[in-house]
């Protein structure tokens, strides 16, 4: 009959209750959110979504999410169950800026998800690291939840998957490499992942250890990785399309 601390040690003769309040409805409602538009049709719409968007609702985050804005903006697309994913097929994390794909109906959803599930989708991420990177390279290291922190990923998970990332200096500074990174694959946090191991954190990373200016004329406020391109099949026409986003102003800067 009373609250105990997470650290009491149970005695013998102790009994527990656990007492759960009734879960609130997820279902995402629409929100008059502007959206950036980089190409729209009747079966889809790529978004070239802002740094601290959040794409799905969820616990502490049911509003101003990207699928809020996009059951306002498209009040009339078919997608199967309350449209709690809103056509949303892949996703990029809160701080992470740049082109998102959003299906229309149900039949472009399916379309879409195959060709990420196939690894036919070519995706392109700009990423400023702390470090000098001379070369390019390919970062094979399977990635799973850390054994200790369940907030972050890690390459020394008990249990992890495989997780393959191309990437390729474009332009580098006094104390910072701006990479073209190219996952094969499309795990959590991959990229910073990846970055981190090899020694080459993210600018303004907290996670992973680039929370530091890193050597920008100006402090970055939020992660430096912008999701810059992305190829796939249209999946009415089947022609293959690019779509591409351009680097935020906080970026250029």
């Amino acid at each position: 009959g009373a609250s105990v601390k997470a650290g009491h040690k149970l005695k013998r003769g102790e009994v527990v209750a656990l007492v759960t309040p009734d879960a609130a409805p997820l279902q995402a409602l629409p929100e008059d959110i502007p959206l950036t538009v980089l190409y729209e049709d009747a079966h889809l719409v790529a978004i070239n979504k802002p740094a601290g968007m959040v794409v799905h609702p969820a616990v502490g985050n049911r509003r101003g999410t990207l699928v809020n804005a996009i059951l306002h903006a498209y009040p009339g697309a078919e997608w199967s169950g309350a449209g709690e994913r809103a056509g949303v097929v892949h996703r990029l994390d809160k701080d992470t800026s740049g082109v998102i794909l959003v299906a229309l109906s149900v039949v472009a959803l399916e379309g879409i998800a195959k060709q990420f599930r196939e690894r036919t989708v070519e995706k392109e991420y700009l990423a400023l690291v702390r470090g000098r990177v001379t070369a390019a390279g390919t970062i094979d290291a399977a990635i799973g939840r850390h054994p200790r922190d369940r907030k972050r990923m890690s390459t020394a998970a008990r249990k992890a998957r495989s997780a393959q990332s191309r990437y390729e200096p474009l332009e580098r500074f006094a104390e910072t490499t701006l990479l073209l990174v190219r996952p094969r694959t499309g795990r959590t946090h991959q990229i910073r992942v990846h970055l981190a191991t090899a020694g080459w954190p993210i600018v303004a990373d907290p996670l992973y250890g680039g929370a530091g200016r890193g050597g920008a004329r100006r402090p970055m406020t939020r992660l430096a990785l912008h999701a810059w391109r992305i190829r796939f099949d249209h999946p009415a026409s089947g022609a293959r399309m690019t779509v591409t986003a351009p680097l935020p102003a906080d970026f250029q800067a």
